[in-house]
């Protein structure tokens, strides 16, 4: 039986190359994204900026609603295409997109460190891993992490937007790991997974990295509330006594990390293993602070992992 861990954990996501949160407060952030640098707003920014001036290229600014709304303002010339950056040998294309993000989520940076770590305990790959491990990646948007994945064996990446499969599709590309045995299925993630119980398929591995709100190809509605333990439940079927992990991320929602880790715990009763729970977090780059860096909260997660 999965043992459920009630202390909360902390993963942080640290700078790298082409990625920096530089500094943060009354609400914004102001971050790096290759050589351009964008303001965006965030709530959990509760305290003062560190710098008196933001030197930005773009900034987004929200809309009056709370449904995410808003447009970006740029004072620079940035590629409105977008514009390559890349994660250790994953190549992708940034770009502001309506949203407000940028077709990526550097807090994911150590989960997809993490995941690899889950695969390659158990060793016979040449990345360290296991060159036969099966991953799901459900709402798989711009697949930087179904590419990281793709280093530890045969990864089926789904998400229910033709448009951001096809991204992710051009991003394995630009990476030159193209060749890779990665699914690409544009599909709703839920029915998707209910047929996967059906045929008896297992994984050695899962992440889900659901929306708020999300529609599917055929216009299906999804609600996080509403439809995530049914999700988790069918995820639950995916997975068997040699299997690594189950991560799930949630973001912008009234939700405890011991809620979701509680619902975990109830779907993976009959597995061995540990589940965890906490914060996703940036760390700001700025004046040098290294480890020091205050730390910008992102998201809540919940995660299994076969020990």
């Amino acid at each position: 039986m999965a043992t459920l861990d009630l202390s909360p954990k902390l993963l942080i996501g640290e700078p790298w190359a082409d990625f920096g949160l530089v500094d943060s407060g009354y609400g914004r952030k102001l971050e790096r994204y290759g050589p351009y640098r964008f303001i965006r707003p965030d709530a959990q920014a509760l305290w003062t900026p560190r710098l008196d001036h933001w030197q930005a290229d773009g900034e987004f600014v929200p809309g009056s609603d709370e449904d995410g709304g808003g447009r970006w303002v740029f004072d620079g010339e940035v590629p409105r295409d977008g514009w390559p950056l890349s994660w250790n040998d994953v190549k992708f294309t940034a770009q502001c997109t309506p949203f407000r993000h940028l077709g990526f989520f550097p807090d994911m940076a150590p989960v997809w460190d993490w995941m690899g770590e889950q695969i390659a305990a158990r060793g016979g790959a040449p990345a360290g891993g296991r060159s036969d491990a099966q991953t799901l990646n459900l709402f798989g948007y711009t697949g930087v992490g179904t590419l990281a994945l793709s280093d530890y064996g045969p990864v089926t990446h789904v998400d229910a937007s033709k448009k951001s499969v096809a991204q992710a599709r051009a991003n394995a590309a630009l990476s030159g790991m193209d060749t890779r045995p990665v699914r690409w299925i544009v599909d709703d993630a839920g029915k998707f997974a209910a047929r996967e119980v059906r045929r008896e398929r297992r994984y050695d591995g899962i992440i889900l990295d659901p929306p708020k709100f999300g529609r599917g190809p055929e216009g299906e509605v999804w609600r996080l509330e509403e439809h995530l333990p049914g999700l988790v439940a069918d995820c639950a079927k995916l997975l068997d006594g040699d299997s690594r992990f189950l991560f799930l991320t949630v973001y912008a929602v009234r939700m405890s990390s011991l809620a979701i880790a509680g619902l975990l715990a109830e779907a993976l009763a009959d597995l061995p293993g540990t589940i965890e729970h906490g914060d996703l977090a940036i760390r700001e780059e700025g004046d040098g602070q290294g480890k020091d860096g205050r730390l910008l909260p992102t998201a809540i997660f919940a995660r299994w992992r076969n020990d």
